[in-house]
């Protein structure tokens, strides 16, 4: 990632080469979102969920993002076909309710949910329940947006004075890893 920032730094004469590390960081973050855990995870958590309560498939991603501490967002592309081979399987049944379909386990569904239990699938991918470590890089995204404006429309003055909290927020953070 040094390799990708300009040379000639980020100050006021090289506005580009800011957006250029925003963007940067912000697509080295976004490819994690969603791409945490595979089909076999996606499957043990949609049975889980459905485990406690009948969901539609917007919930369940949503359950799952904020059980993983937003470290894990499955896509629609992949829990509504898992829905649907569960549904083929004989493991789920769907049923319409205020036009969405609300989804829960059968016996079958049941017995599977079962087995599985005590594996936690929020822990396959990476965090556990209340963690919150996706909100790190999430923190550190807008941070670099914030810095990137300021750096695009801030007087000079605004500059100076956005690299001083800049640089206190490093030492800061630095300070927190000295602590454990």
């Amino acid at each position: 990632m040094r390799d990708s920032y300009p040379a000639a730094g980020f100050g006021a004469n090289n506005i580009d080469g800011i957006f250029q590390a925003v963007e940067e960081l912000r697509s080295r973050f976004e490819k994690r979102v969603g791409t945490r855990a595979g089909k076999g995870e996606v499957r043990a958590a949609v049975l889980a969920l459905l485990a406690e309560r009948p969901m539609h498939g917007y919930q369940i991603i949503r359950e799952i993002e904020e059980r993983s501490g937003g470290s894990w967002k499955p896509s629609a592309g992949s829990v509504y076909p898992t829905l649907q081979l569960l549904a083929d399987e004989g493991s789920i049944t769907a049923e319409e309710s205020n036009g969405r379909k609300i989804y829960s386990l059968t016996e079958a569904g049941r017995a599977e949910a079962a087995d599985q239990q005590g594996a936690s699938p929020w822990a396959a991918a990476g965090t556990p329940p209340g963690a919150g470590f996706g909100s790190l890089p999430r923190a550190g995204v807008e941070l670099a947006q914030a810095t990137a404006q300021v750096g695009r429309s801030g007087s000079p003055e605004q500059v100076q004075q956005a690299v001083a909290v800049l640089d206190e927020a490093r030492r800061r953070i630095y300070a927190i890893l000295a602590q454990g």
